[in-house]
């Protein structure tokens, strides 16, 4: 062909070119949803491997790898009080291929840092809650307080005296203590420690008087006696210590303290695929291996629609954001 005809046909060529490339690019992304999925999947964990929340999604990718057919692999992007991970994953292509198992930190980030570039109501779309582990109000057994009424009613006769640790300012822990003292109309100092050992450790020897313990952690120490729990910060009682009365039913109505893990994905991944996913956690939480595993660990399982997970972080954001405005807490 010479030079002068491929000018003459470039044109043509090059047009009907494009013309097959809109075509192809437009039938696949319309195909893209419905053959979801055609690769690996990722499910980012903002915290160290071997936790609680790595052995969850641990444990969810393997039962979705299962259903999806492809593999669903699990990292560990590990700081920033799991900022690291939220921001990886909010700006990650929307296509259902890089996942967040977000834990409850994720709705108090905006209220402890500045110039953060995700909102968990806005950079996300929700796929399902996956469980919840109540936090459990324990308290030291040298202190003559074994239920919620007196241990108020030790604080408010010696107030700013007692004291309550947790894993480190601005932490789940921490906002528990905070919301007990706003709620109940009490002084208490906080006591704040590099770990949950080192809490747990102090709260058994009676250094410190309370710690809101999360029951995912700590349920053997729990059932032990020493600590002594009097109350846990949920909806309902746990199943694994039935005898354990709510916040609400010990004297403080509508306290609910929970640690939880959810599956979040980047905004703008196709409804196809959000709807596909939360059907598969769904059924994978539905299986007794799964459930029986997250129950001795002393999680609740949780599960159902997407709407329902929505909603559940929008009273979260909405309820630590009232903690938020009478404690000054910053984590910079």
């Amino acid at each position: 062909m010479t030079e002068t005809s491929m000018k003459t046909f470039g044109p043509v060529a090059g047009a009907l070119a494009a013309g097959a490339l809109i075509l192809s690019l437009a039938s696949a992304a319309h195909a893209t949803p419905s053959s979801y999925p055609t690769k690996p999947i990722r499910i980012i964990v903002g915290y160290q491997a071997g936790g609680p929340t790595d052995l969850t999604a641990r444990l969810l990718a393997s039962k979705l790898q299962a259903r999806l057919g492809q593999p669903v692999i699990v990292e560990n992007k590990v700081g920033a009080g799991s900022n690291i991970a939220s921001d990886y994953v909010a700006s990650a292509p929307p296509d259902g291929y890089t996942l967040l198992l977000a834990a409850a930190p994720i709705t108090m980030t905006k209220y402890l840092y500045k110039g953060l570039k995700f909102d968990v109501l806005k950079s996300f779309e929700p796929i399902a809650n996956v469980m919840t582990a109540p936090a459990v109000l324990a308290v030291s057994t040298r202190l003559p307080a074994h239920d919620l009424r007196s241990l108020i009613a030790l604080a408010k006769k010696k107030p700013g005296t007692l004291t309550f640790g947790s894993t480190g300012a601005g932490g789940s822990q921490h906002l528990a203590g905070e919301l007990l003292k706003q709620r109940a109309g009490i002084d208490m100092l906080h006591v704040p420690y590099k770990g949950a050992s080192a809490a747990l450790t102090d709260l058994m020897a009676g250094t410190v008087d309370m710690v809101f313990m999360t029951s995912m952690s700590a349920l053997p120490t729990l059932k032990s006696g020493n600590p002594r729990a009097i109350a846990v910060a949920s909806k309902k009682r746990m199943p694994q210590m039935p005898q354990l009365p709510t916040m609400e039913e010990a004297g403080l109505p509508g306290f609910e303290a929970d640690s939880w893990n959810g599956l979040l994905a980047p905004a703008g991944t196709p409804k196809e695929v959000l709807d596909r996913l939360n059907a598969e956690v769904n059924k994978a939480l539905a299986s007794p291996d799964v459930r029986d595993t997250l129950v001795s660990q002393g999680a609740i399982v949780v599960g159902g629609s997407r709407e329902q997970f929505r909603q559940y972080l929008v009273e979260e954001v909405d309820r630590w954001g009232k903690v938020f405005q009478t404690v000054q807490i910053s984590v910079q």
